[in-house]
């Protein structure tokens, strides 16, 4: 199993975010002892993308662990993709999610050499979104969970625009030219902001 890890600028950019946005400062105080975390893998942070697409946090968290028990204790691309339909079906995935896991297992069961950390987001992005049942907010959940990059803001994601609508315009509705404006104070750490935004609304850490 991977061991999980943080970024090494998480400090700096909570400095940097608190400095900049007292409104994202005090989000960062109330959760100040806890970090975006990385498991270092990415069929993990792909196949959690998977699970989580349109559903909640606690949702996608609770299908997760039957999951991975009906696997016997960890998501592997051999053993999801040896896995019988009628099992992930009885994890709670639908139908389209089961065909979605077994296309990536295949993926990473047949490849295993990618250099994502070598190229730019937009490549990565083009890389993943060429897998089935893989969009632009999975491959942005990856950016974020796996390759840790500092400055990805995935505008399409619900939770994040239910989060800025919450702290920023009284939960009323917000174009997202509006929210890119907003966010241009948080760079080079949007990831940052994204996470703590996320874990203003969710009771569990989101993780991908």
């Amino acid at each position: 199993m991977a061991t999980s890890k943080k970024p090494d600028y998480w400090l700096k950019a909570k400095r940097h975010l608190s400095k900049a946005d007292p409104v994202l400062g005090r989000i960062i105080k109330t959760y100040k002892s806890e970090t975006l975390m990385s498991r270092g893998s990415a069929f993990f942070s792909l196949a959690r993308a998977i699970v989580g697409q349109q559903i909640s946090v606690k949702a996608a968290d609770s299908v997760w662990r039957k999951l991975a028990a009906g696997l016997g204790g960890e998501v592997l691309p051999q053993n999801a993709l040896d896995a019988d339909v009628a099992l992930l079906r009885s994890c709670g995935l639908s139908g389209q999610k089961v065909i979605y896991l077994k296309e990536l297992s295949q993926f990473f069961a047949t490849r295993s050499r990618h250099n994502w950390h070598k190229k730019s987001d937009e490549e990565v992005i083009a890389d993943l979104i060429a897998i089935k049942g893989i969009g632009k907010w999975s491959a942005e959940m990856f950016l974020i969970f796996h390759l840790m990059r500092a400055d990805v803001f995935p505008i399409g994601d619900l939770g994040l625009r239910k989060a800025i609508e919450k702290h920023y315009n009284g939960s009323k509705a917000m174009p997202p030219a509006k929210m890119h404006k907003l966010a241009a104070q948080w760079q080079p750490y949007r990831t940052v902001a994204t996470w703590y935004l996320w874990r203003s609304l969710d009771p569990v850490p989101v993780e991908y």
